[in-house]
């Protein structure tokens, strides 16, 4: 199938250094940047509603930069004062060091996991399991790491701090696309939402991440291109493999 249009359901990249401009003019393909879904924060009035008291607790987890955004902000709007001696526990570096934003990071009560899974970030509870941990979470999530926390016997409490919110998007723009890439299952829920009767036929479909993978599958539909893959640890080179594969 020729491809000349791309749908990569995230914001536009921020520097021109960007992978995706070489690959548009080394094949003569358009990029269109529109992300597919939106986060929202809840009000105080709804956080409220689920009587969870966050000082009652001696540690917040962060899966996400957004988790730490919206923790913090609702907690302004809360008027919630967070004590010095607060512990932190963070999916990866990057997310721990991103709650500088917020916090004076001190090593002695920042902690992260080291390759960015629930497996890896669970490394570093067990090793503080007398803490009460408290999870900011968004209205789409898993259990996993509920479940590995039951399962150590460990105290914590989950509230939903924030929601993840579908895009419009009308049928006649999906299918402008010759191929349509997807982050997150979040995204795969949006074009079914906006998008109640569509028809993969010809049309590509590519992704990041395994999870995401795994929900265009349960949708019913073709997963095309895939990343990471042996070999290809980016979505952009993915596309680029694609298209050099398929170049006329």
């Amino acid at each position: 199938m020729k491809v000349n249009k791309i749908l990569i359901s995230q914001p536009q990249p921020a520097t021109a250094k960007s992978p995706y401009f070489d690959i548009a003019a080394k094949y003569g393909v358009e990029f269109v940047f529109k992300p597919l879904i939106r986060v929202e924060a809840l009000s105080a009035k709804e956080f409220r509603q689920q009587k969870v008291s966050i000082l009652d607790h001696t540690a917040i987890v962060f899966t996400s930069r957004h988790a730490v955004d919206h923790f913090f902000n609702l907690c302004t709007e809360l008027r919630i004062t967070i004590p010095d001696d607060m512990k932190y526990f963070c999916i990866t570096e990057q997310v721990s060091l991103y709650i500088q934003k917020y916090v004076q990071y001190r090593k002695r009560k920042v902690f992260f996991g080291t390759t960015g899974s629930v497996d890896s970030l669970m490394a570093p509870i067990l090793k503080h399991k007398t803490e009460s941990y408290f999870i900011p979470m968004s209205t789409v999530h898993t259990d996993e790491l509920k479940k590995l926390l039951d399962a150590a016997g460990i105290k914590h409490t989950e509230a939903v701090m924030y929601r993840t919110v579908s895009n419009e998007i009308s049928p006649e723009e999906i299918n402008a696309y010759d191929m349509l890439v997807f982050f997150s299952p979040a995204g795969i829920d949006s074009l079914k939402e906006n998008v109640p009767d569509f028809v993969q036929g010809d049309r590509l479909i590519g992704c990041l991440g395994a999870k995401t993978a795994q929900a265009i599958r349960d949708a019913g539909f073709r997963l095309d291109i895939e990343a990471p893959a042996p070999g290809v640890t980016s979505i952009s080179a993915a596309i680029e493999n694609y298209l050099a594969a398929h170049k006329k």
